[in-house]
């Protein structure tokens, strides 16, 4: 049998990762978290998993835990709004990219030879057709999915160079929360809709804006495609086995292939908790595009992987008994 090997989760307290830890160790892994805990939080945490406190950025706390007999790494620790990527690029250069450079140091050094690593449907930019597949030009709009970008390249350099396997899942609006409602410690500083759609429900926000309502779609609103984080995690362990049992890489989009506008998010959000969001139309956002949804065709054909809870009442229906305790 060998020495049983372990899986080491950096950004494991955070929104997704919380997800997909708590999924591995019910599948029986031994899971070894590694967050700064500056989004994360230890509350999100599976009970069996180990939290160790630090930062991507630090070699010396990195190649401790990396020497802990990991057999996979996988990778949620990134600064992800696009916006403030805008203005603070150094910072998404640092994080992002030299950070998960770091890691793949780390991983030669110790022997460790597999990565899943959470990337972004940002990495494609404008949609030049509709539904974006995986051989959609990439051209970011934005700095934060140029840093998701250049972590892809480096994946597949270091799988060419040094026998590194990785699976890359880009996605769009990871949303929802655990379907079993064990896992209630809201995302910290959400940027992302559906939680501030939420946080205005629950008295959180007195308001908020929605970015533009003369796009050319239906309601004048964009449109996105969401995602459950139940799916997500999924698809990540799909992934893990993926490139474990076939010895290769796997780049894939996980979406649902539909997509819905600000306003329906909105409208879903008032039906499922009966109350209403008080918002205000401003204009456009700089780097938005109004359409945006992925097809997942390739995914389901190499790892049978396809969305379950990612419709809009399943997403804040799990999302009301985190922000609203409405069960």
């Amino acid at each position: 049998m060998g020495t049983l090997k372990n899986i080491l989760v950096t950004g494991g307290a955070g929104y997704i990762g919380s997800h997909v830890v708590k999924l591995l160790c019910n599948e029986g892994h031994n899971v070894i978290v590694f967050d700064n805990l500056s989004l994360g939080r230890k509350e999100n945490l599976h009970k069996k998993a180990e939290l160790t406190i630090g930062d991507i950025l630090n070699m010396d706390q990195l190649d401790l835990v990396m020497s802990k007999n990991i057999d996979t790494v996988f990778h949620f620790a990134a600064w992800k709004a696009a916006g403030e990527s805008m203005t603070d690029p150094a910072k998404y250069a640092r994080n992002n990219i030299c950070g998960t450079l770091n890691i793949l140091e780390s991983m030669i050094k110790n022997k460790v030879s597999r990565i899943v690593f959470s990337s972004s449907a940002a990495v494609y930019g404008n949609p030049q057709y509709l539904p974006i597949d995986e051989k959609h030009p990439t051209n970011p709009e934005n700095y934060y999915g140029y840093s998701k970008l250049a972590i892809e390249e480096n994946l597949k350099w270091y799988s060419q160079l040094k026998d590194i396997r990785f699976a890359a899942l880009r996605y769009f609006n990871a949303t929802g929360y655990d379907v079993d409602g064990e896992i209630k410690g809201k995302e910290k500083n959400p940027a992302n809709l559906s939680p501030v759609v939420m946080e205005t429900l629950a008295g959180l926000r007195d308001k908020m804006l929605v970015f533009g309502a003369d796009y050319n779609t239906p309601d004048g609103t964009c449109i996105r495609d969401y995602i459950h984080v139940n799916d997500l995690a999924t698809a990540h362990l799909m992934a893990m086995n993926y490139i474990r049992d076939n010895n290769k890489d796997l780049l894939v989009n996980l979406g649902t292939g539909a997509g819905h506008s600000v306003l329906d998010v909105i409208s879903t959000a008032e039906q499922v908790s009966g109350r209403s969001v008080k918002y205000q139309i401003v204009g456009r956002r700089e780097g938005d595009p109004e359409n945006l949804v992925a097809s997942s065709d390739l995914a389901y054909k190499l790892i049978g992987w396809k969305a379950q809870h990612s419709d809009l009442e399943t997403i804040f229906k799990t999302m009301a008994g985190v922000y609203l305790e409405v069960k």
